[in-house]
């Protein structure tokens, strides 16, 4: 069952289940508290990336504060969209910039 369907700037939707939500959770536990501000990263995100490794991975930053970011980072396959991890960050990664706010 789906946790929650987004649909980003770039006109495709990303998605995740419950469980693999809480798959992330434990792996990243700052960001249990962060549902809304991933969520928001997704549909109205501060910035996206591709990943310089993967043409079809998109990384999704929303500043939370001054220097700290929350990051949705997601596979895009057709226009089909899941969600890979999530977590917080000091710095924007490496990747080629393809939209901002």
């Amino acid at each position: 069952m789906s946790k929650f369907e987004i649909t980003t700037p770039l006109g495709f939707t990303v998605r995740t289940s419950e469980e693999y939500w809480q798959k992330l959770i434990i792996k990243h536990p700052d960001i249990a508290d962060l549902e809304t501000e991933i969520k928001q990263a997704l549909a109205a995100p501060d910035e996206i990336r591709r990943s310089s490794r993967d043409p079809n991975i998109l990384v999704f930053y929303l500043v939370l504060k001054k220097k700290r970011w929350a990051v949705a980072v997601a596979r895009r396959l057709n226009d089909e969209g899941f969600l890979i991890t999530a977590y917080q960050t000091n710095a924007i990664k490496e990747g080629e910039s393809i939209w901002h706010k």
